[in-house]
């Protein structure tokens, strides 16, 4: 038995069947362009403004932009650092006057989110611009009102000019405040090895990362993970058992209990794990995900193999200059601390 188990996952795995798996699963490569990206848009009816470079530029400042907080100090890129894998490395979130996230949730990573079908934990957001101005109101993260948030905009020439030139007769609205900031981040693809071996290249993953991915395949994980980003849709939780850390805060998921299921590109990069953040092992975090979503045991041998696969899904990021910002003029509103 044990020489062909071991045949099963190592010396007979056939990467060219495996890769026919993964994609008769619904697991697909990243797009290679912004058309790509638009076509999957369109695949999941998710609304999206036309792209192009200058929105995208404008974008950029607005993301890396603490005017756009209410202290002044707190930026998109505070939460979604852009150096830490999107994320920002703690359990929960910290905003506005170093308040923790009242329901104690966990920053996701900003990279691909363009592509996820759902946004926010609970998924009340299914556009990048509708989530963009969510954290800049929300009291607990950037606190700025759409009104002062304009306001600020508004009282910087360059800013001001930029949007008329972008925008026209609208100008400077949190609306296109949003749409700009979402064009930026529709740049934020990260293309990894895995998206070779999908596409066809056999050797894009090592024989060890391919047990990975069989594992992954057959433990069951692939029927939340999955799609594009491999996440990002709303997902039943705690399927099977009872999440061990499900005290810690008070999230439950949306008014059926579903809850997003986090994206797994770049996910050795962006720990802690859970919505909540308690998991700081990825390993770790594999285990728990087979008791809690399907009721089974799996081994520290098997969650390695699997975490093997899950770390080629670390992918090239796209090259991001800090962008200079307009200096303050006297209309600009000062920061509240």
């Amino acid at each position: 038995m044990s020489s062909i188990v071991k045949c099963k996952f190592s010396k007979c795995l056939n990467a060219n069947s495996l890769i026919e798996e993964a994609r008769n699963l619904g697991l697909i490569p990243l797009p290679k362009n912004q058309k790509g990206i638009e076509e999957i848009l369109m695949d999941m009816n998710i609304k999206f403004s036309p792209f192009t470079e200058e929105k995208a530029e404008l974008g950029k400042k607005l993301y890396f932009e603490p005017r756009l907080s209410k202290s002044g100090i707190i930026s998109c890129n505070t939460c979604h650092n852009l150096g830490l894998g999107g994320a920002d490395g703690v359990s929960a979130a910290i905003g506005h006057r170093w308040t923790v996230n009242p329901h104690y949730l966990n920053s996701p990573t900003v990279y691909n989110s363009i592509l996820n079908a759902s946004q926010f934990w609970d998924g009340r957001a299914t556009t990048l611009v509708e989530q963009a101005k969510g954290p800049i109101e929300a009291e607990p993260e950037m606190a700025t009102p759409a009104k002062l948030a304009v306001e600020k905009i508004s009282s910087l020439p360059e800013y001001v000019n930029e949007f008329k030139k972008i925008y026209g007769k609208s100008g400077v609205t949190f609306d296109n405040i949003a749409d700009a900031i979402a064009n930026f981040e529709r740049t934020l693809i990260t293309p990894s090895r895995f998206d070779k071996f999908l596409e066809g290249d056999e050797n894009a993953l090592s024989k060890k990362e391919q047990e990975g991915l069989k594992l992954f395949i057959d433990k069951g994980c692939v029927a939340c993970h999955s799609g594009v980003n491999l996440g990002g849709n709303m997902q039943p939780f705690q399927v099977a058992n009872q999440y061990k850390f499900a005290s810690l805060g008070d999230f439950k998921g949306d008014e059926n209990g579903l809850v997003k299921t986090p994206t797994l590109r770049n996910i050795a990069e962006t720990a802690p794990y859970f919505h909540n953040g308690a998991i700081w092992s990825l390993n770790e975090a594999i285990r728990e995900m087979g008791s809690t979503q399907l009721g089974i045991s799996i081994s520290n041998k098997e969650a390695e193999t699997i975490a093997v696969f899950l770390k080629s899904l670390t992918g090239e990021k796209p090259k991001v200059i800090y962008p200079q910002l307009p200096a303050s003029t006297e209309k600009t509103p000062k920061p509240q601390l």
